[in-house]
């Protein structure tokens, strides 16, 4: 194990240009993981635990909205008398009433989709980030990123349209259930045909041998379109930008309903504008990321990032859109409270994934210096001290992450706990994502931690002890 503080930045690397944006030229960071290799991982419940995860999820989902449509944004249970049958089958009425999947419902998110792709295919404007080295391919892979030119677009073609009366926006939030069930038939087909696809392609990896579990997890590692990779794509773009749409939409529906648009709702389109632009501005800070290299695609993250996500995390808007404000009136200075802890969280946030990415791609030689709204300080580490593992990784002990490993995930979770706390507690509903979000990002520190105790050994004793708390300094 080696620690290194490393020299000036201006003895230790030489400045070149890429596509007219300023990049310095480092070692490079090697990796020798075959990601092909199936080391007998049964993750998330194995078949079982996926399969129900495949059916449950859905099933939560329609519930969900259904409790918000039809019973003033509560929990529904039997009625005094109604057997389970009866009442899983009222459910199911209420599904088929409001969820039906209509032409117009497919017409709306199926060419959302594919404007999208459109857009990551030939929107110029964009930069080319450069991947990890790929062992098993001998390369390392290249990405386009233009979600930030891809997002302004999108909202100044929607507002065009809005205005223009072309399209009413608002009649995302009006048809929401509808076109909910088209995202869940899109993440099942396109899980099967990415599925199948691979082992027509061959690029299967990392296989169990048990179709529901290689199913759920994935089986190709780097599925493509041209020059878009599907798994940069769906998790930048397709969930985050469909958040921003609702609170849009959100905010022109009051507008038109009332003359005005309420602080609640200009607040939750401030936070899902936050997270969808810090995603778009800092796409190319992903590339490196263990996500991208490491990660198979899936059910798993194909249906999350096209329903689960944006079909749940969204139950703030809904709540304002199917209430009156005066149903959610709170003080100004609570009020307050929120937009400036949001907006503190947010920085936390975006300059710790900022201080995270751009390390390895500066060790890497590829840290490309972009100016996208907002530009914040301290979001590079200038000299940052790390340990360099017998693995040859680079594991980062500077900024904000010598004082909480996981510093980031609780910015992450204070800002999506803002997003319900500004609709008050008259309703469970918006406190989904904070609540699931708290216990999904446990399993995944666990996870994580495993993984990094069995890859870097007693390199990874020496990080925690130079890095030994996780959520909180000096607390957890």
């Amino acid at each position: 194990m080696l620690t290194h503080k490393p020299a000036k930045a201006d003895e230790a690397t030489e400045a070149t240009e890429v596509s007219g944006v300023s990049v310095k030229v480092e070692t490079p960071q090697s990796t020798s993981i075959d990601v092909t290799v199936y080391t007998g991982e049964k993750e998330f419940g194995y078949w079982p635990g996926n399969l129900a995860m495949m059916i449950g999820f859905p099933l939560l989902m329609y519930y969900m909205y259904v409790c918000c449509r039809y019973n003033d944004s509560q929990f529904m249970f039997p009625a005094s008398g109604e057997s389970f049958v009866a009442f899983v089958k009222r459910l199911g009425g209420l599904v088929y009433e409001s969820c039906y999947p209509t032409k117009q419902a497919w017409a709306i998110e199926g060419g959302y989709f594919v404007v999208q792709i459109l857009f990551a295919l030939y929107l110029p404007g964009g930069l080319w980030a450069e991947g990890v080295y790929v062992p098993h391919l001998k390369k390392h892979l290249k990405y386009y990123c233009n979600a930030y030119q891809a997002l302004y677009t999108s909202i100044f073609l929607a507002l065009g349209m809005h205005v223009t009366g072309i399209f009413y926006l608002p009649t995302i939030l009006d048809k929401f259930g509808e076109i909910m069930s088209v995202s869940i038939i899109i993440g099942f087909a396109f899980s099967f045909f990415i599925y199948f696809q691979s082992f027509w392609q061959h690029t299967q990896a990392r296989m169990s041998g048990n179709h529901i579990h290689d199913f759920f997890m994935g089986a190709p590692l780097y599925p493509r379109l041209g020059i878009v990779d599907y798994k940069l794509f769906f998790e930048v773009r397709l969930p985050w930008f469909t958040l921003i749409f609702l609170s849009l939409a959100l905010c022109l529906f009051q507008y038109d309903k009332y003359g005005y648009v309420t602080s609640q709702a200009l607040f939750v389109f401030y936070g899902t504008w936050l997270y969808g632009n810090a995603c778009a501005k800092g796409e190319h800070l992903i590339v490196p990321s263990w996500d991208l290299f490491y990660e198979k695609f899936g059910f798993m993250l194909i249906f999350w990032n096209i329903s689960g996500v944006p079909f749940t995390y969204c139950y703030n808007t809904l709540y304002l859109y199917t209430h009156d404000p005066k149903d959610y009136e709170l003080s100004r200075n609570y009020k307050i409270f929120l937009w400036v802890l949001i907006t503190v969280a947010y920085y936390f946030f975006d300059t710790g994934n900022g201080q995270k990415n751009s390390f390895r791609l500066k060790m890497q030689g590829k840290l490309i210096y972009r100016k996208a709204f907002p530009v914040l300080p301290y979001t590079i580490v200038e000299n940052p001290s790390y340990i360099k593992t017998k693995s040859g990784s680079l594991l980062l002990t500077d900024g904000w992450f010598k004082y909480a490993r996981k510093a980031h995930y609780t910015a992450d979770f204070t800002q999506n706990l803002c997003w319900a706390l500004i609709t008050g507690f008259n309703s469970p509903l918006p406190y989904f994502y904070p609540v699931f979000f708290f216990f999904m990002i446990l399993h995944r520190t666990k996870r994580d931690f495993e993984k990094c105790s069995k890859k870097y050994g007693e390199d990874w004793e020496e990080y925690k002890r130079r890095c030994p708390y996780i959520y909180l300094p000096y607390i957890f």
